[in-house]
């Protein structure tokens, strides 16, 4: 049986880029997402029946309980990438508590949760919990003070879990990415800068947790902070 890769937010992005890494190592990769596009578009790698799609929202617990519990049934898991995450940007007092909600839930509770759905598992298959966190998890971040909040919770899970399960053979990782160019600032009135040296690729992305997935048995690189040389944003202009 092969090895097999669960990842949320598959469907663009960070979680494309990783899918299309994992494939390439010959893991049998199973997307989360809300949507996808449609099987001519999807990159030549998701085509060789080694990326399956699965159209599921997250915050729908009970149904993303019944499809991970099918996949794990069927298949050898030895990689969690909990990547899906949203935020919402502005003076705290301007949020609402749906946005709240939606933030915590996705970020901090949904990957928790994947995480102990599969846990036996992953100890079984001495395998790997990948955690995609931000750099504002270190941080204080003025208009963005729930989205970083929820961004600590995950670099904290992250941090006792791996105490928890390293002598099951189990390896727990944070990444903790700064600007990339996702649609991620959808909701904000910025958005990366113009250089390169400013912002990281997704691909950079899925590069590190390749190079964490090809150390030898006993090392494992537990946290990973990723930074583009420039600190710099860009304002978008109002509409």
């Amino acid at each position: 049986m092969s090895n097999a890769a669960i990842v949320t937010g598959a469907s663009s992005g960070i979680g494309l880029e990783i899918g299309r890494m994992l494939c390439r190592l010959g893991y049998e990769v199973f997307g989360i997402g809300r949507q996808f596009p449609q099987a001519s578009h999807l990159p030549e790698a998701f085509q060789k029946q080694t990326f399956h799609p699965i159209v599921c929202d997250l915050l729908d617990t009970q149904k993303l309980l019944d499809t991970v519990k099918d996949v794990a049934s069927k298949n050898k898991i030895t990689v969690l990438v909990n990547n899906a995450g949203t935020a919402y940007y502005g003076p705290h007092e301007e949020l609402n508590p749906g946005k709240i909600q939606q933030m915590v839930r996705t970020n901090l509770e949904i990957p928790m949760i994947l995480t102990q759905q599969l846990l036996r598992d992953l100890k079984k298959n001495q395998g790997y919990v990948i955690n995609i966190s931000s750099v504002t998890a270190h941080a204080a971040n003025p208009h963005g003070c729930a989205y970083g909040a929820t961004k600590a919770g995950l670099a904290s899970f992250s941090e006792s879990l791996f105490a928890e399960t390293r002598k099951y053979g189990v390896k727990t990782v944070a990444i903790y990415p700064d600007m990339t160019t996702t649609n991620l600032y959808r909701n904000a009135d910025f958005t990366v800068g113009d250089e390169a040296e400013s912002y990281l690729s997704p691909k950079e992305v899925a590069d590190a947790i390749e190079y964490i997935l090809k150390q030898r048995d006993g090392l494992v690189v537990s946290e990973l902070t990723l930074r583009p040389q420039l600190h710099r944003i860009r304002r978008r202009k109002k509409s």
